[in-house]
């Protein structure tokens, strides 16, 4: 099992195309929490979330005839996205399986960062056949989204910024769906803030980790029904031990708690957040009367959201 040493090696391998995004707070959420809150803001990563750490951890450490086979993922967005630019950066061919209800602001920049788009069915077994199939067919060296302890130690390079720069923290909340930044979150707060508590928070529409987490099995995601778009899939064999070592606890968020969340974070804030990205702060304030007082760190994840209707609207 990885451990903070990864995490540190992560980080010095992609600190020079990796952004040490902001660290930012806000009067008005401390006061609805009473409490410290410091936002880790990787909406302001490149490809607009957390995934780019992990991509370029992962893709910087493949062999010279890995990287001549070229790379495959099968993502609904960010992960699409963060291998697309990472390939790109690295003078590698890529190849995306998107479902087709994807974001179309995600497929666009996809597609914009240079990469091969092959469209599925909206099921992580489609995604996962699909993928499988074109590996099969071109020996594509496949990237997976976060069942990768590569991606994983990318991953956590977030929270390693994030104490680094505000120091102890009691609580940090992280998204989790596949569980690779949870995972990642976990490895470097327990490391760093020994005492720290570290939440996952999910929409209660997805909830196969808080399940699987609850019973000690891995229960998989069967049509989750969710406005957060990049927590539908499920936990990986990987991802689930290292939460079950560090992760305290997984809470369930409705779908009102996100939108509600996610306008909170675009009115006081000024920060454009997407649906997945919000989740943890709609668990922060969910959970708020049990630390009063306390530093509690919130893991932004991603900001890439489609405006298209709105913006159509007046266009």
């Amino acid at each position: 099992m990885i451990g903070l040493q990864d995490i540190y090696d992560a980080h010095h391998r992609i600190r020079d195309y990796a952004l040490w995004t902001p660290v930012m707070t806000s009067s008005t959420i401390d006061k609805l929490t009473d409490s410290q809150v410091f936002f880790k803001c990787e909406n302001f990563q490149r490809a607009g979330a957390f995934k780019f750490r992990g991509a370029l951890n992962t893709l910087t450490q493949l062999t010279q005839e890995e990287r001549d086979r070229g790379v495959i993922a099968h993502s609904s967005g960010n992960h699409a996205q963060a291998v697309a630019l990472a390939a790109s950066l690295s003078g590698m061919k890529a190849t995306i399986v998107m479902p087709k209800n994807s974001p179309k602001v995600k497929v666009d920049a996809t597609r914009g960062y240079g990469a091969e788009i092959v469209f599925c069915e909206n099921s992580i077994e489609s995604r996962v056949q699909v993928a499988n199939q074109l590996i099969e067919k071109h020996d594509y060296v496949l990237i997976h989204p976060y069942n990768d302890e590569r991606i994983i130690a990318g991953a956590g390079t977030a929270a390693l910024e994030l104490i680094e720069e505000v120091k102890e923290l009691d609580y940090i909340f992280a998204p989790v769906g596949g569980g690779g930044l949870l995972s990642g979150t976990s490895i470097t707060t327990k490391g760093l803030c020994t005492g720290a508590k570290v939440i996952g928070v999910e929409p209660k529409n997805a909830d196969d980790a808080y399940r699987s987490f609850r019973d000690g099995r891995i229960y998989p995601s069967i049509n989750p029904n969710t406005i957060a778009d990049g927590l539908r899939t499920q936990l990986g064999e990987i991802t689930f031990r290292i939460i079950r070592k560090n992760v305290d606890s997984i809470i369930t968020v409705s779908e009102k708690e996100i939108v509600n969340a996610m306008r909170l974070l675009w009115e006081r804030m000024k920060i454009l957040v997407e649906p997945s990205g919000a989740v943890s702060l709609a668990g922060t304030i969910k959970m708020n009367d049990s630390f009063s007082g306390k530093r509690v760190g919130v893991i932004i994840s991603g900001g890439n959201i489609d405006l298209s209707e709105f913006f159509s609207k007046y266009s």
